[in-house]
């Protein structure tokens, strides 16, 4: 009987770990779905492959660009991109109560945020309302414009600068790996690496103004109440540790794409005809 009573109590703890597992899943699942993973890596999945493009004028000028464009394409796959970028979610948020966080995100004003941040993000990719933002931007920081006071808060809390500038190095650094791997570049990872830290401070100047031009493009429609309830999602521990995450998963998804890209070129390269 006490056999039976300790077999029991096993399978109810089992049973009960089984559906505290199933709510974290779909937990997760709500919050992905509240930040609209889906769309942010189909809009960057776009700009894969302006970017690859970019990559072809100034690297590939004699490259089959059909073929070329296949290539991106391929390594630019949203399912991959996606499936990757939630798994690192899934572990960066591992130890984290999800509640405050979706309590946010699926709120009105949560989801008019991300809807705004994603418009923004469609509109940057043409260049002549890029350049707009960034004409107005500069006007309105020159003129210290109140508006500058809540943006610069929201980058300051979370480290908007610092972590896009060590993203994008590192995604610098992967795409010379990628070239070097493949046979297009012979350098030293010690001369990589001074090549990419040699663009560090112009990294850092070119972030900070893209940053200050995209969110106020994004947050126009906000009001300072919105935009203060908004950076205080990110003052709490929980807001931290998501805001670290994203970061560590989208960079770590660029870092696989860069790496990739590299070798495409390499190989682009070297079948180039004599």
């Amino acid at each position: 009987m006490r056999l039976f009573t300790l077999c029991a109590g096993l399978w109810l703890l089992c049973s009960g770990l089984g559906h505290a597992e199933e709510d974290r899943t779909a937990r997760l699942r709500a919050l992905f779905d509240a930040l609209d993973v889906t769309a942010t890596v189909a809009i960057m999945q776009a700009e894969g492959d302006i970017y690859g493009a970019q990559i072809a004028e100034e690297m590939l000028p004699d490259a089959d660009l059909d073929s070329w464009a296949s290539t991106v394409a391929r390594i630019y796959s949203p399912e991959r991109m996606q499936a990757l970028v939630e798994a690192e979610l899934t572990k960066g948020l591992e130890d984290t109560d999800l509640t405050h966080l979706l309590t946010f995100f699926t709120s009105d004003l949560g989801r008019q945020v991300i809807a705004l941040e994603l418009a923004a993000r469609r509109a940057f990719m043409d260049p002549e309302i890029e350049d707009a933002a960034m004409a107005r931007a500069d006007r309105l920081r020159e003129d210290e414009d109140p508006v500058i006071g809540p943006i610069e808060m929201i980058i300051v809390e979370s480290d908007l600068i610092e972590l896009n500038v060590a993203g994008a190095l590192n995604s610098n650094l992967m795409f010379f790996r990628g070239l070097v791997d493949g046979g297009a570049l012979n350098m030293t990872e010690d001369e990589i690496l001074r090549d990419v830290w040699s663009q560090e401070d112009t990294n850092r100047a070119d972030t900070e103004e893209w940053l200050y031009a995209f969110l106020l493009l994004a947050y126009d429609p906000l009001d300072f109440d919105d935009l203060s309830a908004y950076a205080a999602v990110f003052k709490r521990p929980e807001g931290q540790t998501l805001n670290r995450a994203l970061f560590r998963a989208y960079n770590r998804m660029y870092d696989e794409l860069s790496y990739l890209l590299g070798q495409a070129v390499a190989e682009h390269m070297n079948s180039a005809p004599l």
